[in-house]
């Protein structure tokens, strides 16, 4: 095939059911992008290229949460929580229970398993990320949610914690955090958000 033909071969999206896609759909499509997440029954897809900021924000987190670990919990990065048969998607971090790790090839959790999901807000996906994303998490009973922002110099993180209120099943602000990240929930953790200079 020439390089004329290859670029005339048009690529063929799927064809979206009447009463959108299902979490089946998501694991099973051919060919969908990497990073793919399911909300409301729409395939988003994420922007395929990280900024320093985010990247280096979550390693700084993972590292902070995996240094104080206890046994009975694990700390994931981008994948994908069944939240319900319409909506699976991916946060930047999450700490699940330990005996959900189903080995390496495992590709999604359930909401039950996660401890805590966290998103890093990104230009992309902001609106996902404040609003609709911790609604979701919320309502799926995940106890624990933060939030990052860059600070007001662009290059620090802002953390907001929340914590699940179990009666009207939304989440409750707890605190915002800069220099230092120190919690208690889902477990003792304490980390140098300051780090993030360094990297």
């Amino acid at each position: 095939m020439t390089a004329d033909q290859s670029d005339s071969v048009e690529y063929r999206w799927p064809r979206p059911p009447q009463d959108g896609y299902t979490v089946d759909d998501l694991f099973t499509l051919p060919n969908l992008p990497s990073r793919t997440e399911l909300i409301d029954g729409s395939l988003v897809f994420a922007h395929p290229r990280r900024r320093n900021f985010h990247t280096d924000v979550m390693d700084v987190l993972v590292g902070g949460l995996r240094s104080d670990l206890p046994a009975a919990f694990k700390v994931k990065r981008e994948m994908t929580v069944v939240l319900d048969e319409r909506n699976a998607p991916e946060p930047d971090i999450i700490v699940v229970e330990a005996e959900s790790v189903g080995g390496p090839d495992q590709t999604r959790y359930r909401a039950r398993d996660v401890l805590l999901a966290v998103e890093v807000v990104s230009p992309d996906s902001e609106s996902r990320d404040r609003t609709t994303k911790p609604q979701k998490y919320a309502a799926a009973g995940i106890p624990n949610f933060w939030r990052v922002e860059r600070g007001g110099n662009g290059s620090e993180p802002v953390v907001h914690v929340y914590e699940l209120d179990p009666l009207t099943r939304a989440y409750v602000h707890v605190g915002m955090q800069r220099d230092q990240l120190k919690v208690t929930k889902p477990y003792a953790t304490d980390i140098d958000l300051g780090a993030v200079r360094e990297l």
